[in-house]
């Protein structure tokens, strides 16, 4: 049995962060621990976690990558589980995250996508196959593994030790996720396991301006994480290919994406 730690980066997003930490009170697997992370909140996040009895992280340095990794870094489980404050997860969510890593001693990380809850129906569609599809589909490729998602994402905390050397948790540029994702060493083991559901909000669509600021940050984690990204592929391929021989892909191991 893991020790869960669920963490939950938030800025001045106290009516998303209750509404979040209310599904994570109504888990069939409660978490052992739910880390929420002020990153300079001024309106009252802070006290909607204290009213749900969260352990609360300072990160003075603004930004998702701080705040995540501040989070991390003060997690005392073995299985480190990440959100954001507008995700919902399923009721199912921990308990199945657990019982994945229990049963797979090898997997390092986990990550699915996710579900637009607040958007009409087409806008949801384009939002889980064409964006958080090709971000799946196109990182993938390049990555060699899934990329992880920070709205629905678990790894285990003995990955994070050797990941987090190569974060740039205080370059305000990079897209968090992906930037993590390139932080992923060749032998380690990432999931796409579609069980771990999960609904969020369609706030990256408010605003074309936002929108292309965030796709901005994409381009500038894979240059900024350029150097040395082709041997690490190669080395990938290394691994999963002598994997692949050891062990055949069947129907029901190989991997589905959204």
């Amino acid at each position: 049995m893991s020790v869960i730690s669920v963490v939950i980066p938030v800025y001045n997003d106290s009516q998303m962060l209750r509404r979040c930490l209310a599904a994570l009170a109504a888990q069939s697997r409660p978490a052992d621990e739910i880390v929420v992370v002020d990153n300079g909140s001024t309106d009252d996040s802070a006290a909607v976690a204290r009213e749900h009895g969260v352990r609360i992280v300072v990160e003075p340095q603004r930004g998702i990558a701080a705040a995540s990794a501040a989070g991390f870094d003060a997690a005392l489980g073995d299985l480190l589980v990440r959100l954001d404050a507008d995700s919902v997860p399923d009721p199912g969510w921990l308990q199945h995250i657990e019982q994945r890593f229990d049963a797979d001693a090898t997997l390092d990380a986990a990550t699915a996508t996710a579900e637009f809850n607040d958007t009409g129906r087409f806008a949801a569609w384009v939002g889980r196959v064409v964006y958080l599809g090709g971000y799946f589909r196109g990182m993938q490729l390049m990555l060699g593994h899934p990329p992880l998602f920070g709205s629905n994402l678990a790894l285990r905390a003995t990955a994070w030790r050797v990941m987090r050397d190569g974060f740039h948790r205080y370059n305000a540029t990079v897209h968090d996720d992906l930037d993590l994702s390139f932080q992923v060493r060749p032998g380690m083991v990432v999931l796409y396991d579609a069980g771990m559901r999960m609904q969020i909000s369609g706030r990256p669509f408010d605003s074309a301006w936002l929108f292309a600021i965030r796709s901005w940050r994409g381009v500038a984690t894979i240059a900024l994480n350029w150097p040395g990204w082709i041997d690490r592929r190669v080395r990938f391929t290394r691994v999963e290919n002598a994997r692949t021989i050891s062990a055949p892909v069947t129907r029901d191991s190989a991997p589905s994406l959204p």
